[in-house]
């Protein structure tokens, strides 16, 4: 069952109602995405897209509210770059990316003012999968000094054991078949073969996508993160207003990990 999204999101709330929301279930769902070759036959915000509804039909189902889309994520740097260059073949592949230290650092003061606008749990939703452990690092590093109930997860960790992911096959097209499927060009898939822009990151399985298989990912993805919320404990007094600085010395820890950053493993770019 597809809930009509219905004034749930931040962007669109008055305060009369944002606080409404807000006091009846204090939790905030951040969709993060990126701008990123899918092949021919998907547009390039699917891991926008995909995180987007997830979050916006949590909220519907469950309650809270959804934040402003993070839709820049990391690419280009660890494993991320031989990677782009086996699926894209010298081809610009037009990305929206930035580096690492922007997003993470970005993040962690997105949780700063999750948690002074009331909110007492966090749910972090990446249609971009691999990254999410050094996401995860951040929401840890945060609640560490200021307590705070979250979950961060790729898409594909929602659904793991029932379902495998991918990157522009059958699991990522049959969720956008699903949910936006005039967005998809299935009769695109073929020119993977004879196009100019060569495979363009797609999946050789794209083909055998479909909108059932989409609606059964997407249920099961939905009810995780329902799971997850129930089990926030959600019952604190009101905290006390963080300034910025209250960061720094939390990202300085961060930063001075870098070498367990799991997207700068085995980097070799500038970053």
């Amino acid at each position: 069952m597809t809930v009509t999204p219905d004034a749930v999101a931040w962007a669109e709330l008055k305060p009369a109602e944002f606080i409404a929301r807000r006091d009846a279930f204090p939790v905030v769902y951040l969709p993060m995405g990126l701008c990123e070759p899918h092949g021919h036959v998907a547009p390039f915000g699917l891991d926008t897209i995909k995180a987007e509804y997830l979050a916006t039909q949590a909220a519907c189902r469950f309650g809270g509210i959804v934040a402003p889309t993070m839709a820049y994520h990391i690419h280009e740097t660890g494993y991320h770059a031989p990677w782009l260059r086996d699926v894209m073949g010298g081809v610009n592949p037009l990305l929206a990316a930035l580096p690492p230290h922007l997003v993470l650092e970005t993040l962690l003061y997105q949780f700063r003012a999750f948690r002074n606008a009331g909110f007492q749990g966090i749910v972090v939703i990446s249609g971009h999968n691999a990254n999410q452990a050094d996401l995860r690092m951040v929401a840890d590093a945060f609640a560490a000094h200021y307590p705070i109930a979250h979950f961060v997860r790729s898409d594909p960790e929602l659904v793991a054991g029932r379902y495998e992911g991918d990157h522009a096959g059958r699991y990522e097209l049959s969720q956008l078949l699903h949910i936006r499927p005039h967005l998809v060009a299935m009769d695109r898939a073929s020119w993977a073969m004879t196009d100019p822009l060569g495979r363009f990151a797609q999946n050789p399985d794209v083909a055998e996508a479909s909108a059932l298989e989409g609606q059964g990912i997407i249920e099961a993805s939905i009810t995780a993160i329902g799971d997850a919320v129930h089990t926030f404990s959600l019952d604190r007094a009101p905290p006390s207003f963080l300034p910025m600085a209250a960061m720094e010395p939390i990202w300085a820890d961060i930063a001075a990990k870098r070498s367990d950053w799991v997207t700068l493993r085995g980097d070799d770019s500038k970053w």
